[in-house]
């Protein structure tokens, strides 16, 4: 398994913006589809993001889209998340997750994840 960090996150008002990043151990990091989800408080952990090895194809939550932006570097081996026009109900803990299952396409589900952060922190007040 890859190990990941993510940062970033932090206490904004709503409207602003925010770009989470994650990096991993793993050499091999375009081995790897990726992405990142939410957990707010009481809830379950809610899909925002998926990109595959190169990056040529994104998807999105529909709460998210518009707003957000997934993106990569490989020859950094980080993952970014791009935030803005934040907005209350966006608050939670963000997790980045690896995918040693899907790598051309998107994963999106959290079973298509077998590698997860330990999740950074946003708020965003209103």
């Amino acid at each position: 398994q890859v190990q990941l960090e993510e940062s970033g996150g932090g206490l904004v008002q709503a409207g602003a913006s925010l770009r989470l990043s994650c990096k991993a151990s793993e050499r091999t990091f375009d081995n790897y589809g990726l992405g990142w989800f939410r957990q707010a408080p009481g809830q379950e952990r809610e899909f925002v993001a998926g990109i595959n090895w190169d990056g040529g194809n994104t998807f999105y939550g529909d709460s998210v889209k518009g707003r957000f932006t997934i993106s990569r570097n490989n020859a950094k081996a980080t993952i970014y998340l791009q935030m803005n026009n934040l907005k209350s109900e966006d608050t939670g803990v963000y997790y980045c997750a690896a995918s040693s299952k899907f790598r051309y396409t998107t994963p999106r589900a959290l079973r298509d994840f077998n590698s997860w952060g330990q999740g950074t922190q946003v708020t965003v007040s209103s």
